[in-house]
């Protein structure tokens, strides 16, 4: 199978916080020129079910993926698995694990809102943010703008949906890349220099928490990702050559909920990309490949 120069590997549709549907993500994918593209939704593999159901032999290639939204005692980690056998137990227990949290601090960040601010909503604009597949920060915090509690999105997370913390409400992160392993799939750290709020994790920091997780079975790192400077990829290649890790690029589009553009990952062309790029692209569509050859 060819690899594509044009990739983008890390993306949102409704299912979880992006504002596209799957059927219109799969079109602006086309839209942009990206040759191999992967969904990752937050705890949920439900967009990459329709977008495989939707693809002709013309469009894009495809690659199924998943983020998972983990935390333990040291801070937080988003955890990506690309490849993975969809219908795998233990891969969709974590799913639906992560989803019952997501849910859990939906309900508790709206009661939160009420009891310490008095922001308040319409019972069917409730019912509607509970009915959605993965509700999250950035639809509450657009319900606080659309009845005017705060300006923009950003300062309702900011200001007052983030006031409300949770303890042991998470996937942990040995969770999340076992049910990928488990289900046959790549575990990556996503953005890994990004922790939690504005904190950036460098050097030997940023390597102690890389090591925990490779001793976890984690497999790549999120090297080419939108807001990286030069410096920050360089220090994820570096150590992707020193653990021998794959690398992938994602741009984290999320629709209009967040000013990035498909492909933009600060990668031009798969071509000019490290080593573990290439050697992550052949083993993650060999996985997908050989699936869809046992389905036939």
């Amino acid at each position: 199978m060819t690899i594509p120069e044009i990739i983008d590997l890390h993306m949102h549709t409704t299912v979880s916080d992006g504002t596209d549907t799957p059927p219109e993500i799969l079109s602006r994918v086309k839209e942009a020129g990206i040759g191999l593209f992967a969904v990752t939704d937050h705890d949920a593999v439900k967009a990459c079910g329709e977008i495989r159901g939707l693809l002709t032999e013309n469009d894009p290639l495809f690659l199924s993926g998943i983020e998972f939204s983990c935390k333990d005692e040291e801070g937080k980690y988003h955890i990506l698995g690309y490849g993975y056998d969809p219908e795998a137990e233990a891969l969709l227990s974590v799913v639906e694990k992560g989803h019952g949290f997501r849910m859990q601090k939906t309900e508790a960040r709206l009661e939160f809102l009420k009891s310490e601010f008095g922001f308040v909503f319409p019972q069917e604009e409730i019912e509607n943010l509970l009915a959605m597949d993965n509700p999250g920060k950035p639809h509450i915090g657009n319900l606080l703008v659309k009845y005017g509690y705060v300006a923009t999105k950003d300062e309702a997370i900011r200001d007052y949906i983030n006031k409300r913390r949770f303890r042991g409400v998470y996937v942990r992160p040995e969770e999340a890349i076992a049910g990928i392993l488990a289900a046959g799939g790549i575990p990556v750290l996503a953005h890994p220099a990004y922790g939690s709020g504005d904190e950036l994790i460098l050097g030997k920091e940023m390597e102690t928490r890389l090591k925990k997780l490779l001793g976890y079975g984690l497999q790549g790192v999120e090297a080419y990702y939108s807001g990286f400077t030069p410096k920050l990829i360089a220090e994820q290649l570096a150590f992707a050559s020193k653990y021998n890790l794959y690398v992938t690029a994602g741009s984290d589009y999320h629709g209009t909920n967040k000013l990035i553009a498909l492909g933009d990952h600060n990668l031009g062309r798969v071509s000019d990309g490290a080593p573990g790029l290439k050697a992550f692209l052949e083993k993650a569509l060999s996985l997908t490949e050989g699936r869809q050859e046992a389905a036939k």
